[in-house]
């Protein structure tokens, strides 16, 4: 299967720290069996967001992380061979649907216009799936709820998310916490002094400032965790940046040269 699925059972709760009101928007969605789209840089908390919402509802998380191989056939299932019998294997979306799990679909833009148009039924009256290779049709029960995220800013072009499609969904705008909350997220996550994870903000900040770089990303809130818990496990901070933060975000010389004489300035 090219799409990567995994599954969440575990009741305790992951550690989240809401900064507006996401967590009521969702529960409210939830509760009104509508699908919700969250929207947001690279690790700025959409997939720990749902993984606490899943917990906090009591309902197991079947998250399904999207490229551009992922076929509606690797998300609804297929027949396989096994021994001298064919037999039927749920793929991730399809178990989901069956067990009222809630469905997290990562950068769903990534996936093949198919598997768009099998969501389609699943975020709209209907709430069914269409599982034409066994001849099933399913009705999503009232705990099974559709999640899907993107980043818009990630690519252009045929990768966006139609706005046809993106009108089904409840939208939860993500981006980065504001400096107190990030540094608290950073202290409690990499289990760091408040002081430390202060200046990996200060950082954060001063990179994400810089236009001039031309980076891909800007530096994450996942990678200051990254660079905390280097610092916590005995790393000096300046060369804890340079393994976390700078290399992940560049191979270019220049701009690594510029982004390592800010976290020396900083550290």
């Amino acid at each position: 299967m090219r799409a990567v699925a995994e599954r969440t059972s575990e009741r305790a709760a992951p550690y989240y720290r809401a900064t507006g009101h996401e967590e009521s928007v969702f529960l409210a969605a939830h509760s009104a069996r509508l699908p919700v789209l969250l929207k947001g840089p690279t690790g700025c908390g959409k997939s720990r967001f749902v993984e606490a919402m899943a917990a906090k509802l009591d309902r197991d998380l079947v998250t399904v992380a999207c490229n551009d191989e992922t076929s509606a056939a690797d998300l609804l299932g297929r027949w396989l061979v096994r021994g001298g019998d064919t037999v039927w294997q749920d793929g991730p979306v399809t178990r989901a649907v069956r067990e009222g799990a809630i469905l997290y679909l990562d950068e769903v833009a990534e996936a093949r216009e198919d598997v768009i148009v099998v969501l389609h039924p699943l975020t709209d009256h209907r709430r069914a799936l269409y599982v034409d290779r066994h001849a099933e049709e399913l009705e999503a029960p009232p705990s099974f709820q559709l999640v899907a995220s993107f980043n818009p800013g990630y690519r252009r072009g045929p990768k966006e998310l139609k706005p046809s499609t993106r009108q089904r969904f409840v939208g939860i705008d993500f981006t980065y916490p504001e400096p107190p909350i990030e540094a608290e997220v950073v202290a409690t996550e990499a289990q760091v002094e408040l002081a430390v994870a202060k200046r990996l903000v200060v950082l954060a900040r001063k990179i994400r400032a810089l236009s001039e770089l031309g980076l891909a990303e800007t530096v994450s809130t996942r990678l200051l965790v990254g660079a905390a818990r280097l610092i916590a496990g005995g790393i000096a901070p300046r060369v804890a940046c340079a393994h976390a933060i700078v290399a992940p975000l560049t191979d270019d010389p220049e701009a690594r040269g510029a982004l390592q004489d800010l976290a020396d300035l900083v550290f």
